[in-house]
This record gives C-alpha cells, sequence and structure tokens, in this order.
C-alpha cells in the first residue's frame, strides 16, 4: 500500500506503524507493505511487518525523484512488479498488474 501525501521522515518504526493505524486503517503487523515519501520526492520508507518483528527500510535516489500517485489522500494499493519499479526510481504506471499470485491446486 502507498500512503500518498508526504510524512515526517523522522518517524521510526513504531511511530510508522502509530501513522498506518491511526490514518490509513491498516494494521502495520498484518504483513501489508506500506510505502511512504518524504516531501522531496527523493526519499522513501517501507514499513511491514514479517511474522517475528516490525521492519523498516529506507531508500534515497542519489539522482531524481520517486513517480508518486497524484491522489491527495489515503493510500493506493500496488501489485509486486509496480513495487519494484518504484523502489528502482522508474514510473510504476507503466507497469501493468498482472495476476495475482494463486496458491497452487492439490490433486486429490
Amino acid at each position: 500500500m502507498v500512503a500518498t501525501r508526504p510524512v515526517d521522515f523522522r518517524k521510526g518504526p513504531d511511530a510508522m506503524a502509530a501513522l498506518v493505524s491511526a490514518n490509513y486503517g491498516g494494521g502495520a503487523f498484518s504483513g501489508v507493505i506500506y510505502v511512504f515519501r518524504a516531501k522531496r520526492a527523493d526519499r522513501i520508507k517501507l514499513i511491514w511487518w514479517d511474522g517475528i518483528g516490525l521492519c523498516l527500510m529506507a531508500k534515497r535516489l542519489e539522482q531524481g525523484g520517486f513517480k508518486w500517485p497524484s491522489i491527495q489522500d489515503g493510500v493506493m494499493r500496488l501489485f509486486a512488479a509496480q513495487l519494484g519499479a518504484l523502489l528502482e526510481g522508474l514510473d510504476w504506471r507503466r507497469v501493468h498488474g498482472g495476476r495475482r499470485p494463486q496458491a497452487p491446486q492439490i490433486a486429490g
């Protein structure tokens, strides 16, 4: 999930988790990856629960900025390929989502 408005990048993992719960209607401990950007679009933070701990990743681009949704409030869902493009600093809007992964069918 991508938070569409910039956030205060001084926040650590606990404050980011509280932000997810308070403002985005989700649970930071659900396993969903939440992506936030700073006011300058050259920095992002990701927060997620990996099953045993709260993870926080930060990335800063040396040149250019991350492409961000134009929606002003709320969150937006991205497919895995779109998230990968976003993390690379590419225009994720050019990546088509495709199908969601499915659990394999067990023949019986």
